[in-house]
């Protein structure tokens, strides 16, 4: 009931745009996501991705922000997500993009959104760089599936996210595995409705699993986005028990949590890819990492006040 409630409330304040913007003025409150954000430039992002890569990691960047509502905005973002593809490319990292519509102007309507999109989807396409079309609220699922769908249609290398705790879940991973889309699963990080998204986090584990078994079986390469031991172990035995070699799937996870695991993941051979947020808007990020494990307060405090000491 207190983690409920906890999660409950970190999700409230991720969307308090007024404490976000005093959160991001505070010098003390910009070291407190230090340990799951690469950096605010795309410069200290390449550095975490360089490392990575050494381990045996790949990366995903991701340019913190969302909720755009001005295509000038928009259009900055997506200048942004240009160059983070060209410098990928140039400096022969291997990693892709994690996107948010609502930050490429998704709001401002499903064709403007697309057009936003056109220069980074070029600039994917040019470079061989795949792009990830993160899902966000329940509200925006069919447009972001329409936009993957229309981009996929023109001939770029995008795929989708999808969250196990949507009752709606299912059927779109069925047509997604028909097709063979590159495709992430998720639990999910947003406050939905119990008509709208299951409540039981038992309920959302038996739905990943089996939506990752879907796509595993259609060849579709699928991200497990997950740090629940658990989960990955239940991914592992349906792979061996199927004869599905770990080339076939990746692991997914955060920037700066369960590295333990991570090591352990990439010791036994399976590949993992790490979620590299950086940039200056951190803020709605960081407080639904919090509510997924709202454990991660105290070690961020005590990681904060360490440095200081």
């Amino acid at each position: 009931m207190f983690a409920a409630a906890l999660r409950a409330f970190f999700l409230w304040l991720a969307e308090r745009r007024w404490l976000g913007r005093v959160a991001m003025a505070t010098p003390f409150l910009r070291r407190m996501p230090l340990r799951f954000v690469a950096g605010t430039t795309l410069d200290q992002a390449l550095k975490a991705v360089r490392t990575l890569n050494a381990t045996g990691a790949t990366a995903t960047l991701d340019v913190l922000g969302e909720s755009v509502d001005d295509r000038a905005s928009a259009d900055r973002a997506a200048s942004v997500y240009v160059e983070t593809i060209e410098r990928i490319a140039a400096e022969g990292l291997d990693a892709n993009v994690s996107i948010k519509l609502t930050q490429m102007g998704l709001e401002l309507g499903v064709d403007e959104c697309l057009a936003v999109m056109a220069p980074v989807a070029d600039a994917g396409k040019r470079h061989g760089v795949f792009i990830r079309i993160d899902i966000e609220s329940s509200a925006t699922t069919d447009r972001t599936l329409e936009i993957v769908e229309r981009l996929r249609t023109a001939g770029h290398d995008v795929g989708p996210a999808i969250q196990s705790y949507l009752h709606r879940s299912p059927a779109d991973v069925e047509r997604l595995a028909v097709e063979r889309v590159r495709t992430r699963i998720c639990k999910g990080a947003y406050a939905e409705a119990p008509e709208v998204a299951h409540q039981e986090r038992e309920a959302v584990g038996d739905a990943f699993v089996a939506l990752t078994q879907r796509l595993v079986e259609a060849d579709a390469y699928p991200g497990v986005a997950t740090h629940d031991p658990d989960m990955i172990q239940r991914v592992s035995a349906i792979a061996r028990q199927r004869g599905i070699g770990p080339d076939r799937f990746e692991f997914q996870m955060l920037y700066g949590v369960r590295r333990d695991l991570q090591r352990t993941l990439l010791k036994d051979g399976y590949r993992l890819r790490s979620y590299v947020p950086f940039g200056t808007e951190w803020y709605p990020y960081f407080m639904r990492r919090l509510a997924e494990r709202p454990a991660n307060v105290l070690f961020i405090l005590r990681s904060v006040f360490g440095e200081r000491s």
